[in-house]
């Protein structure tokens, strides 16, 4: 048969025409992922930072109570000197409404002198109240600060006590040194020297 080889030629054109005539399945697009939904923002504000607490200032001193002569005796260590104003007759004096300011000597300050001294001058009235009247400044209580700031101050006794304070810490008539400071009382202020202050010899 001659013509067998056609008609597998035409029938196997015709199945691969059909073949070529179904369409192509639709191929479904990629899917896309959806955005992620954003995240709420809480929109309350942050509470302000509350400053750092300053700190507090120390107390106040207390205010003074006793007077020059009842402060130095409660302080203990100025026996002497309230013996000498004793027998000076200078208590009233010192127990007046001032302001005064007294270089004190302590007790340590008085031992430095010869006792042959000490009790001569305890026996004399006039000498002892004229050296300690030239420890005593009237009419102003002043504190140190002041005090370091001054070349000289005048005493109730009459001549003026030198002051230096430019090796740092106060020095009267260059032997005497300030030993503790600013003690207050109601009518004025105490500073505590390691040395009797002597006044100058008058001229003749």
């Amino acid at each position: 048969m001659k013509h067998a080889p056609t008609l597998f030629t035409t029938a196997l054109a015709l199945a691969l025409a059909a073949c070529a005539a179904k369409p192509t399945p639709d191929v479904a697009p990629p899917s896309e992922t959806p955005p992620p939904e954003p995240v709420a923002v809480d929109a309350t504000p942050a509470p302000p930072l509350e400053p750092m607490p300053a700190e507090a200032e120390p107390p106040p001193p207390p205010a003074a109570s006793k007077d020059i002569l009842e402060t130095a005796a409660e302080a203990g260590n100025f026996t002497t000197l309230l013996s000498a104003v004793e027998a000076a007759g200078l208590t009233e004096k010192l127990k007046g409404p001032g302001p005064f300011t007294l270089f004190a000597p302590d007790d340590e300050a008085f031992a430095k002198l010869p006792r042959v001294e000490l009790d001569r001058l305890l026996k004399d009235k006039k000498k002892l109240a004229a050296l300690l009247e030239y420890h005593l400044v009237s009419g102003n209580a002043i504190e140190a600060s002041e005090v370091a700031k001054m070349a000289s101050a005048s005493t109730v006794a009459g001549p003026q006590i030198t002051i230096d304070a430019t090796s740092g810490s106060v020095k009267l008539n260059g032997v005497a040194s300030v030993r503790s400071a600013d003690i207050k009382a109601t009518n004025g202020v105490i500073h505590v020297i390691d040395t009797v202050l002597k006044p100058p010899k008058k001229k003749k």
